[in-house]
């Protein structure tokens, strides 16, 4: 049997971990924030967030990623719905799940070649007498790659609730002579909404601090939290603002995992007795 002392034990890797690679990184961003370019102490960094030129930065980061988040979600939650119902549910999910580890930077420029003047989308309007468009460096190729580089981090939970969904549950509704929207939106829904919240976690949070796809793909016409936070870090050298707007992101993205935390009270499970 083991003792309390050895359990204790047991968590000191966890401990360790979180102290070293949260704790430590966070004060580490918090301690810079302090300090202008010059290196003296200063709340400055925190005063010029609240201008018009950071607020406006930050609306346009969360517009952004309410965007890809809802996009993904539209698009998330009917083929989650439909891989529960096929027959080799886990070979399609597995199909959908490997682009998620090819290299990003990889993805990136294959959509450069993608949306291109010279690419396979002009060539194929060229064909109807369209012509080319520019379709690379805008808002829509912007959250097209974006869309699709989080649709499986937001198909996977939401996957996973319907999966986990008791099916007597959606028999009881028919055959109480409920419509197939009054089914979907008074019981699927309501049972699988731990799915999309874990879900909106995974698309929302990084979709706020995006950069390298804003900088590629949208040809910084897109500024976003993060590509700011590489401005002033690699840029412009002022460590103190780019911590700022980190602590501020960091802020942001905790507020949001609250808002959408999860409470599992065991409801869909297959094995939950009446």
């Amino acid at each position: 049997m083991q003792t309390k002392s050895t359990k204790s034990l047991y968590l000191v890797p966890y401990y360790a971990w979180i102290a070293l690679f949260v704790i430590a990184p966070i004060a580490l961003v918090t301690y810079y924030s302090f300090f202008d370019i010059n290196g003296h102490f200063t709340i400055e960094n925190y005063k010029n967030f609240f201008t018009s030129v950071y607020l406006t930065l930050t609306i346009s980061s969360f517009w952004y990623a309410f965007l890809i988040t809802l996009f993904s979600l539209i698009i998330a939650y009917p083929t989650a719905y439909w891989l529960t119902k096929t027959k080799h549910k886990q070979l399609w999910l597995l199909l959908i799940i490997i682009p998620s580890w090819i290299n990003l930077l990889l993805k990136t420029y294959a959509f450069i070649g993608i949306f291109g003047l010279y690419g396979p989308i002009n060539a194929f309007l060229n064909v109807f007498g369209i012509g080319g468009k520019q379709i690379l460096f805008t808002d829509f190729s912007f959250i097209f790659v974006s869309v699709y580089i989080f649709i499986p981090f937001m198909i996977l939970p939401i996957f996973n609730a319907l999966d986990k969904l008791n099916p007597s549950f959606i028999d009881a509704s028919r055959d109480l002579g409920a419509s197939s929207w009054a089914t979907f939106t008074k019981v699927i829904f309501p049972l699988t909404i731990n799915g999309v919240k874990a879900g909106i976690q995974a698309v929302f949070i990084p979709s706020l601090s995006l950069f390298m796809i804003t900088r590629l793909i949208a040809g910084n016409k897109v500024i976003t939290l993060g590509t700011a936070i590489e401005q002033q870090f690699l840029v412009t050298q002022n460590w103190g603002m780019g911590s700022t707007i980190a602590v501020f992101l960091i802020i942001f993205m905790v507020i949001i995992m609250i808002i959408t935390g999860q409470r599992d009270k065991g409801a869909t499970s297959h094995g939950k007795n009446k």
